[in-house]
């Protein structure tokens, strides 16, 4: 999907879904639309119904902050949402000189010994959701994934395509919904970017549940919460992650998992480490 298309179906889809009474419109008996007309979101968000209409065919190209920002209150925007509409038209603006990266951008050794030094399981992934690499212990928690024929180390073409995906998330479809909501954003920031749209085109060919929830425009910020896991060694998990951007890899995500000291989680881990430590747990090589 083109930008404009993409810029288009994230306005309309937002505007549906709003009530003229959620709005505060007296909305009347005959409305041919299931949510608010243009006119009602152009005057909420203070702006001519032609500025607005020319916005949702597409064309962000000069509208300022403050408009976005108005525009983001009246279609009663979360913060994923404003912070995509902002994205898509920063996307829509003139283009960004920037430094391009090597295709295959290799992991600084500095950068893998501290992974390697945290006893919690770590790993980066790309935008892409390819995992670029882990720590001993984040590979042998993600082995399923890792060794996963289908997936080639993706976590979302493991989660759609493996039909090992469903016994391994425990909770399936909200790791299902994050990883497209999150997705959604990426291709927001990087409309151009041809391997992420290739992935998403393979996933929405591929995969009836990707292409539902893809229609749905839901957004999500990938960024803390709580994974529920079975794993085939040492059974379930219930692991806290957390997520830190790093600045002198923009493209990439580093994530952290924990449990709770004393829990089941917690000495299951443990188990997982001496396994890995002993060679007894699978790897990725």
């Amino acid at each position: 999907m083109d930008l404009r298309a993409q810029i288009a179906e994230f306005l309309r889809t937002r505007r549906d879904r709003i009530t003229p009474d959620q709005a505060g419109i007296i909305g009347g008996s005959r409305r041919r639309v299931p949510g608010l007309r243009r006119e009602e979101v152009a005057l909420l968000a203070g702006v001519s119904t032609e500025y607005y209409a020319r916005m949702e065919r597409g064309d962000l190209s000069g509208v300022s902050p403050e408009v976005l920002d108005r525009l983001a209150h009246a279609l009663r925007l979360d913060e994923p949402e404003t912070e995509h509409l902002h994205d898509l038209a920063l996307a829509a603006g003139p283009p960004l000189r920037r430094h391009r990266r090597p295709a295959e951008q290799a992991v600084r050794p500095s950068l893998q010994r501290l992974l390697d030094a945290s006893g919690t399981p770590m790993w980066i992934r790309d935008r892409r959701m390819n995992i670029v690499t882990a720590n001993p212990l984040g590979r042998a928690l993600y082995t399923p994934i890792l060794d996963d024929p289908v997936s080639q180390a993706n976590t979302a073409r493991f989660t759609f395509l493996s039909p090992a995906a469903e016994t391994f998330f425990q909770d399936w479809d909200r790791s299902a919904d994050e990883i497209v909501g999150t997705l959604r954003g990426y291709a927001g920031q990087h409309p151009h970017d041809r391997r992420l749209t290739d992935l998403i085109g393979e996933l929405v060919t591929r995969s009836d549940e990707f292409r539902t929830r893809w229609a749905q425009y839901n957004l999500h910020f990938h960024r803390l919460g709580i994974k529920r896991i079975h794993h085939p060694l040492v059974g379930d998990l219930e692991l806290d992650y957390e997520a830190l951007d790093l600045p002198a890899d923009p493209d990439w995500f580093m994530f952290g998992h924990t449990a709770e000291p004393g829990s089941p989680t917690d000495e299951r881990l443990r188990l997982l480490g001496s396994l890995t430590a002993t060679g007894s747990a699978p790897s990725d090589s």
